[in-house]
């Protein structure tokens, strides 16, 4: 039943007081249709900076227009959600430490669309999107208001950071739009490019992924190019560098408070050489266990094997030697080349 209270407030404004109340940090509301940004997006990917993700190129008409992906909607409620840019730096990414994001912000837009169905007492064509469709969920954040393009490319809040997930939950219902955000804040600031140990941005906001630590420890399936591994540095899942060093995260960046995104205990203090030999060792029932519901399930046992190798070919010690070896006997042909760069490297340290 509707209060008298919010019998008084827009529909808009009992929107984002829900999404508030489901944990959201930020919220804005804007109207679906052309993409502004998608001719940028598909010069990206004709360029080859996409890598192996060629995921990325299909469904290329619905990118180009956000009305597509689910006919007949109009506007899209679009969220942020906190994952935590005061909580220490480490060799896995903040946002991949606890459970899925995809899952955790799935769910909380499925409430927040059940809620709407009930207050306004019907049905409501709606459809969830988390990193999950042909939509470019970051020109959606821009236009509800959310934050402007940084120079690493990702979204920016003036009063969060960039340290945020972006949800977007497509509705048929007519609402009213946020203003978009409009100029650009990181003025002649450079350092996100500056820090990048694999110069990875050919230009301001133009990232090359194929060189970048996150693509390379997550997506690619392939082999690290032995000229970027001694740049991963102890870098096993993700890569934080370009955030952690912006002036507005250093400033702005919140603890993390959504339960189901903290940190797991094998990722608690510490060190990335503890790390990367656990994973070395870890067998198919450990795997399992530890990365049940994870969103670094994405790079698969090989995948987080490969990461391991490498970052100890760039910390490990010569007492490691002997799980590298022991862990190459069952290794494929990708693994097994990196863990013998990794004794390579070690051995190069020793004999120093």
């Amino acid at each position: 039943m509707i209060s008298a209270v919010e019998s008084a407030m827009s529909i808009e404004s009992l929107i984002k007081a829900q999404a508030y109340g489901l944990g959201f940090d930020l919220v804005g509301i804007t109207s679906l249709g052309p993409v502004g940004t998608a001719p940028a997006f598909e010069k990206w990917l004709s360029q080859g900076y996409s890598g192996e993700m060629g995921y990325l190129a299909r469904g290329a008409e619905k990118r180009r227009d956000s009305r597509l992906p689910l006919p007949n909607t109009t506007h899209a409620i679009v969220v942020g959600l906190n994952y935590g840019g005061r909580e220490a730096a480490g060799p896995i990414a903040r946002y991949a430490r606890g459970d899925d994001y995809h899952d955790v912000i799935t769910a909380k837009l499925d409430d927040l669309r059940a809620w709407l169905e009930s207050e306004i007492g019907r049905p409501v064509a709606s459809k969830p999107y988390v990193d999950t469709g042909p939509i470019l969920e970051r020109d959606l954040a821009r236009r509800a208001g959310l934050g402007w393009f940084g120079k690493n490319t990702n979204l920016v809040n003036p009063k969060l950071g960039s340290f945020f997930f972006i949800g977007a939950l497509l509705v048929n219902l007519d609402l009213k739009d946020d203003a978009p955000f409009e100029g650009d804040r990181c003025g002649t600031c450079t350092r996100c490019l500056d820090a990048c140990p694999t110069d990875a941005f050919v230009e301001h906001r133009v990232l090359d992924a194929t060189r970048c630590i996150s693509y390379l420890t997550i997506e690619n399936k392939d082999g690290i190019p032995e000229r970027l591994r001694p740049a991963v540095g102890e870098m096993i899942y993700g890569c934080d560098i370009c955030q952690d060093v912006c002036p507005w995260n250093i400033t702005f960046s919140q603890d993390l408070r959504e339960e189901a995104l903290k940190s797991r205990p094998m990722f608690v203090g510490r060190t990335a050489r503890e790390q990367a030999l656990e994973l070395l060792v870890m067998d198919d029932e450990a795997y399992r266990r530890n990365f049940r519901g994870s969103p670094m399930k994405r790079a698969k046992r090989t995948g987080l094997s490969r990461n391991a190798a490498v970052v100890l070919g760039n910390v490990g010690e010569p007492r490691d030697a002997a799980v590298l070896e022991a862990s190459r006997l069952t290794a494929d042909e990708m693994v097994a080349e990196h863990i013998d760069w990794a004794l390579e490297k070690i051995a190069a340290r020793a004999d120093v």
